[in-house]
């Protein structure tokens, strides 16, 4: 028997991956688990629950359906490059209801929050820079950030005080400067994903299009 109720937990833990759904690990550690969900649409998922808070970054605009088992219904909708909260929840069934994939960057949360270090620093880019630094929403466990840089602009020295998620809504050809001096090229294709640590440096957007992120700041 108790193999039996082991082997069911395992294969629904596996089920929520289907034929309709690809997933891909870009991060894994002892803060967050980072995935990118490409869901196929109008295609139900089996049943299954979410035991741990996630943040949603969306690359793709689209609509989804949420049956829950206690008989609660939830409808989303949301834009390309936007990043919602998703709290823990009970068992149910998803399914987008938008006709074209949807690709779903989730941040899943290993760690309650427990810094007071956001915004404490002079060189806070929200607060140095809010021409190209703004808050999306912010909790005990999170501070999401919406990054846009304009071609050939550059944002000012400033500092990451936490460990951080970078999903990249646009490609990325950057120069960045660290406090030190050093200069390095950074660069990235739209939908990749990055961790970060603290840092401080400022950055110069050397592309002819404007650029834009999402960082997702670890407060665990």
């Amino acid at each position: 028997m108790k193999r039996l109720i082991l082997s069911c937990f395992f294969c629904l833990a596996l089920a929520v991956f289907t034929p309709a759904q690809t997933s891909h690990t870009n991060i894994d550690n002892d803060q967050a688990k980072v995935l990118s969900v490409t869901v196929e649409p109008h295609q139900k998922t089996p049943l299954h629950q979410h035991i741990v808070n996630r943040v949603m970054i969306y690359l793709q605009a689209g609509r989804q359906n949420i049956n829950y088992q206690d008989g609660k219904k939830v409808s989303l909708d949301w834009k390309a490059g936007e990043a919602k909260w998703s709290p823990a929840s009970g068992m149910h069934v998803a399914e987008i209801t938008s006709d074209r994939p949807v690709t779903i960057v989730e941040v899943e949360l290993k760690k309650l929050g427990s810094s007071a270090k956001v915004g404490t620093s002079p060189l806070d880019p929200v607060k140095l820079d809010p021409k190209h630094y703004r808050v999306e929403f912010e909790n005990d466990q999170v501070r999401v950030l919406r990054v846009r840089i304009g071609s050939k602009e550059t944002a000012p020295m400033h500092e990451h005080v936490l460990n951080r998620v970078v999903t990249y809504l646009t490609d990325q050809n950057f120069t960045v400067t660290t406090a030190d001096g050093k200069v390095q090229s950074v660069e990235h294709k739209a939908g990749d994903v990055s961790w970060g640590g603290p840092a401080k440096h400022k950055e110069e957007n050397l592309s002819d299009k404007p650029f834009e992120a999402l960082v997702v700041e670890l407060k665990g």
